[in-house]
């Protein structure tokens, strides 16, 4: 498993459109995942323990977002075939135990990964009310573990400040993760 860090904040690069299905058995787009002051798009996964390690500060933020008018959305874009773990069934149960409060969707052919240039899990791209990218940087400072209770919550306040004014923070920390597994080509 190799660790991988997202590259720099892209301002202004528009979200861009998908529609994939959920663990919910509905196909999602990107209009149906927006709110009013924004998007957050997350590419996560079942087996990584990046994403593990903050899986319950996903839903807590994504909640908390919810309330200040931006939608969250997330994709798993693995290859499931050396890691069982991120298989749509196991998708469906992981989402299920967590309450997840967003649609979570299966990026079989990996185009939407590709698309936004998406390189590890977890990866986060913050898009104002306009959809333009904003935010791509870490949730806070936790890694294979979870950071103390009172680390601050950079991807939240990023958010918080897009849905504010419609900007992104100049400083901004990656997000490190899990390589996303690409299909064999």
């Amino acid at each position: 498993m190799v660790r991988t860090e997202t590259p720099v904040c892209e301002f202004g690069q528009k979200a861009i459109d998908f529609a994939l299905p959920g663990v919910d058995g509905k196909t999602w787009t990107l209009e149906q995942c927006r709110g009013p002051k924004g998007l957050l798009v997350m590419f996560i996964c079942n087996h990584c323990p990046y994403v593990k390690a903050v899986q319950d500060r996903l839903v807590r933020d994504a909640r908390d977002l919810q309330a200040l008018g931006i939608g969250t959305v997330a994709i798993m874009s693995n290859d499931p075939t050396d890691y069982p773990e991120d298989s749509f069934e196991n998708m469906k149960k992981v989402a299920a135990e967590l309450a997840y409060p967003f649609p979570y969707l299966l990026d079989e052919t990996q185009a939407v990964a590709k698309a936004y240039g998406a390189v590890c899990t977890p990866d986060f791209f913050g898009y104002n009310a306009d959809l333009e990218l904003q935010y791509r940087g870490r949730l806070d400072a936790s890694r294979k573990e979870a950071a103390p209770p009172d680390t601050r919550r950079d991807l939240y306040e990023a958010m918080k400040q897009v849905a504010r004014t419609g900007k992104g923070p100049a400083e901004q920390f990656p997000s490190m993760g899990c390589s996303i597994k690409w299909r064999d080509a």
